[in-house]
């Protein structure tokens, strides 16, 4: 179950993180949508509603998952930057995904809102200074400081690990 729950693994961050870590991380989250898009693109809707693996999420929610995710990470980035190492909100991921209308929306929807959110954040990434890569945010869960240079690839890992749920599901079921 550990292989379909974290197919490419969990997250470890580098021990050094360079600016080209940082590049190549800014460049996987900026192809999410196109690959999300196709990897979806010609599944029915039985399909989409097929869970990725037992007791998980269906495609669809995945799907929906990931933009709910992302925007999170987009706000947490945008309080880092403008205030002082800032307590972020967390919020529950499952109770998210089994909201109503994640059954009902269109996962075009999603997908389009992942094309923009994704076109927005990395022109921020992009711009980012070596000191805003050093700025922290606090999660009132963990504790846990986060630098967002280490939030970049948890999020570029984050968008691969949603995608590989999906490819998955697609080859154990040769679709």
């Amino acid at each position: 179950m550990n292989n379909l729950s974290f197919p490419i693994g969990e997250f470890t961050a580098p021990s050094v993180i360079d600016q080209s870590q940082i590049d190549q991380w800014i460049k996987e989250i900026a192809e999410l949508p196109e690959l999300m898009e196709s990897a979806v693109r010609d599944l029915t809707e039985g399909q989409l509603d097929t869970p990725y693996r037992p007791d998980g999420w269906t495609v669809r929610q995945v799907v929906h998952h990931v933009p709910d995710s992302h925007i999170g990470s987009y706000c947490r980035f945008h309080w880092a930057l403008t205030e002082d190492n800032p307590i972020i909100k967390a919020y529950d991921e499952k109770a998210f995904a089994n909201l109503p209308y994640h059954n009902e929306l269109p996962i075009e929807i999603s997908l389009s809102l992942l094309k923009a959110l994704h076109a927005r954040w990395v022109v921020l990434l992009r711009n980012m200074t070596k000191e805003d890569l050093e700025k922290t945010f606090l999660h009132p869960e963990t504790k846990a400081v986060n630098v967002l240079k280490e939030v970049i690839g948890m999020y570029a890992w984050h968008g691969k690990h949603h995608l590989e749920h999906i490819l998955a599901l697609k080859r154990r079921m040769n679709w």
